[in-house]
């Protein structure tokens, strides 16, 4: 079974465990908190996968209520592509053109089944290779820069 991470914050801790609990018909998830709903913060979350996924390379999903400052955060790390999905199609996408490896949600503006639909959708997608292969070598070239 393919592992994965999951990570969360305070916001989006009732939603990660709804997906979470989906997810692992199909998944070994590896929950990398927060445990509780008790207030925390999420660049710490992001964090803990991002640094998870450069250590062992996995697909990962972040959740916060919107989503953004999760994915921003995420962002910050070399080698993390996460992108921030309210859609099935976005997620779709994210996979087939920008190979991400990290798909971001945001808990307080989509339900619990649109976020599995959105996962489902990014799971079952893979990167289309061809005209996007120079593209990602770029954008991991930026990631250099920094």
């Amino acid at each position: 079974m393919q592992k994965i991470y999951m990570a969360c914050d305070h916001a989006a801790f009732e939603g990660k465990e709804v997906l979470k609990k989906y997810l692992s018909n199909n998944f070994e998830v590896i929950d990398l908190g927060t445990d509780n709903p008790d207030r925390c913060d999420y660049p710490d979350y992001a964090a803990k996968l991002a640094e998870a996924v450069q250590a062992e390379p996995r697909l990962g999903i972040l959740l916060c209520g919107s989503g953004i400052g999760i994915s921003m955060a995420a962002n910050r790390y070399q080698g993390i592509r996460a992108a921030l999905c309210r859609t099935p199609n976005e997620a779709e996408l994210s996979r087939q053109h920008n190979d991400a490896n990290v798909l971001c949600l945001g808990a307080r503006i989509n339900s619990d089944e649109e976020l599995a639909a959105i996962a489902d959708a990014w799971f079952k997608a893979s990167f289309e290779e061809g005209r996007h292969t120079g593209r990602i070598a770029k954008f991991n070239e930026l990631g250099e820069k920094a």
